[in-house]
């Protein structure tokens, strides 16, 4: 790790106007300075500003200081997004990780955290290593011919399948932006990973009040139990009446170079019976225009198969 000045600014205003990096949890800033793939001149320790909070009256605020464990365990909270946050990481990384860092976090893949191998993420330009190297791990979705890498966080992804939003403040103002519409492809430039502007703050997640969301999973396969990123994870929530499914919101993980809503299965299920025919075809086009590669392909068939293990989830609930 290269030296730096860390300060701790007391007001969102004063971070706001001190160039630097903000430090929340520190549980991706700090290992990614460890390994020299970001060496920061300054840190800013935010942990002190007045960006926490947790309101369930309509929909969901979420400051984004808020610790993973603490907002999981919150009374009110949609069960994708506390059950997507009892899955990341370990015990203890979850209580350190604040929300708004976890949806900032980099990639996992190797080869962006290793200074030595050529990655466009890391050094624009220079290949991406992943694509004819060690790839098993890496997406079929989304995916160009500058980059593979699989976006690392689950709660982005049951936030995605939610139409959540988040607040962003500048010294120029505020704005709010869909989450689906934060993260970007990686085409040509996937060094750019999502619409953060220079000297922007993420300061709290918005989720729109979706009463229905009540029932709803958050599936994740991977190599063990526990801390471990996902090979392929699906956020569902269903709206049944009548044993039909009325509306329905799904997204995936692990399998994609964003979080992925999967548009084409929602529609299959609006208005179709609450059945395991009903799923299986619904899921069934859940991985159109994956393009895998020679370790992962495997994932096309788990994509399709984690959508239906949640959905049937939710469907047998009614039965």
């Amino acid at each position: 790790m290269r030296p730096f000045e860390l300060t701790a600014p007391e007001t969102v205003e004063a971070a706001l106007a001190s160039p630097g990096t903000f430090l929340a949890g520190g549980t991706t800033l700090v290992d990614l300075m460890k390994l020299n793939v970001l060496t920061p001149q300054h840190v800013l320790d935010i942990n002190e500003l007045p960006l926490r909070g947790l309101d369930t009256s309509d929909g969901l605020r979420i400051g984004a200081l808020e610790r993973m464990s603490e907002v999981a365990g919150q009374p009110g909270v949609y069960p994708v997004i506390a059950r997507a946050l009892l899955q990341s990481a370990s015990q203890q990384l979850r209580n350190m990780a604040s929300i708004g860092g976890n949806l900032l976090q980099r990639t996992r893949c190797t080869y962006f955290r290793d200074v030595e191998m050529p990655c466009n993420r890391r050094q624009p330009g220079s290949g991406c290593s992943a694509i004819s190297g060690a790839n098993r791990m890496h997406a079929v979705l989304g995916t160009s011919d500058s980059c593979v890498a699989t976006h690392a966080s689950d709660l982005a992804v049951a936030l995605v399948a939610l139409d959540a939003e988040i607040r962003l403040v500048s010294a120029e103002g505020s704005r709010t932006v869909k989450l689906a519409e934060f993260y970007r492809l990686p085409g040509d430039t996937p060094e750019v990973e999502n619409d953060l502007r220079p000297g922007e703050l993420v300061t709290e997640v918005l989720v729109p009040r979706l009463d229905w969301a009540s029932r709803s999973t958050y599936v994740k396969v991977r190599d063990r139990q526990s801390y471990e990123f996902a090979l392929c994870s699906a956020a569902v929530a269903l709206h049944i009446e009548d044993s039909r499914i009325v509306d329905a919101r799904v997204a995936v993980g692990g399998v994609a170079t964003v979080p992925w809503r999967l548009h084409a299965v929602e529609a299959a299920l609006r208005g179709a019976p609450a059945t395991p025919e009903a799923v299986e075809a619904a899921a069934s086009v859940g991985a159109d225009g994956a393009r895998p590669l020679a370790d992962n392909g495997f994932k096309v068939s788990l994509l399709k198969r984690t959508v239906v293990r949640a959905l049937l989830e939710l469907t047998e609930e009614s039965r």
